[in-house]
């Protein structure tokens, strides 16, 4: 599930520890934006250190690197890339040849590490990010999701936010979602800065899935429940869950062997299965 990807700054080991009971489908420890230069070296080690206890986290664990441009990039993945982690976010990301690079990084250490591979969400922030963002979500299967961040992105065009007019990102907001569902991946949109208001987060959420968004990054636990709200699983997401847990049901179920299973022309597996079933959940309310 995308519904609602939650930024933890990765130098606070309390928010961290808090994090073990946060419901979002994506816990994202950040090194990024909410860790100042001189913390960036604690913050890896913090996350390194948590995520030796990753079995303590019952979501999907990312974390976000700094960006292609900082040169921080390998110095983030030597120290995060191992056992437990999920994914990892990359801010800014301008173009295809940065994703590669960074995948080169990533499949060096994996392989180092004997770890298996880790999903890759790029994130769209720049005017050449925008322009290139069907590229980038093409640049390798282990992107899974473009994540779209409006004010970065408003900065580099040197624009104001104005909440209660949309022109100056609309149509980089709009192109992303297009872009990653061309590509064959999913989409989140960026976050909603106001914690308190909720009404304007819902019809922020609510605009974001008319657009093709699968779900919203968001900046605090409150912000959780009105996101997964707006965010239900479509009657063509369930129905298709549906497919694939009678597919897979016995096998997942009952250990019968079979690992994969072709339905309407795609093979099916144990990660689809899951996927499955948290869509099915999310459906009733869970």
């Amino acid at each position: 599930m995308f519904r609602s990807l939650i930024f933890v700054p990765g130098n606070n080991t309390r928010f961290i520890e808090k994090a073990k009971t946060i419901p979002a489908d994506i816990l994202c420890f950040d090194l990024e934006d909410s860790v100042p230069a001189n913390e960036k070296d604690a913050a890896r080690k913090i996350i390194a250190d948590t995520l030796v206890r990753r079995k303590e986290y019952s979501k999907l664990v990312y974390v976000r690197t700094n960006s292609p441009e900082s040169g921080l990039v390998q110095a983030d993945l030597k120290e995060v890339a191992q056992k437990g982690i999920d994914g990892v976010v990359v801010p800014k990301v301008n173009d295809a040849t940065e994703v590669v690079e960074i995948k080169k990084q990533m499949m060096a250490l994996e392989a180092e590490r004997g770890i298996d591979k880790i999903s890759l969400m790029p994130s769209i922030e720049t005017a050449r990010g925008v322009r290139n963002a069907y590229q980038i979500a093409s640049a390798d299967d282990r992107i899974n999701a473009l994540v779209f961040g409006v004010f970065d992105f408003l900065y580099d065009m040197r624009l104001d936010y104005d909440e209660q007019d949309s022109t100056g990102y609309s149509y980089a907001r709009s192109k992303v979602p297009v872009d990653a569902r061309a590509a064959g991946v999913h989409a989140i949109d960026g976050i909603w800065q106001k914690i308190d208001d909720v009404s304007g987060l819902i019809r922020d959420a609510m605009t974001a899935k008319r657009l093709g968004y699968s779900g919203k990054s968001i900046i605090h636990p409150s912000q959780i429940e009105p996101v997964h709200k707006v965010f239900l699983p479509s009657k063509n997401e369930v129905e298709w869950a549906k497919k694939v847990v009678q597919a897979l049901g016995e096998a997942m179920e009952k250990g019968s062997g079979r690992g994969a299973v072709r339905l309407e022309g795609r093979m099916v597996d144990a990660v689809h299965y899951k996927q499955a079933k948290a869509i099915l959940e999310a459906a009733q309310g869970n």
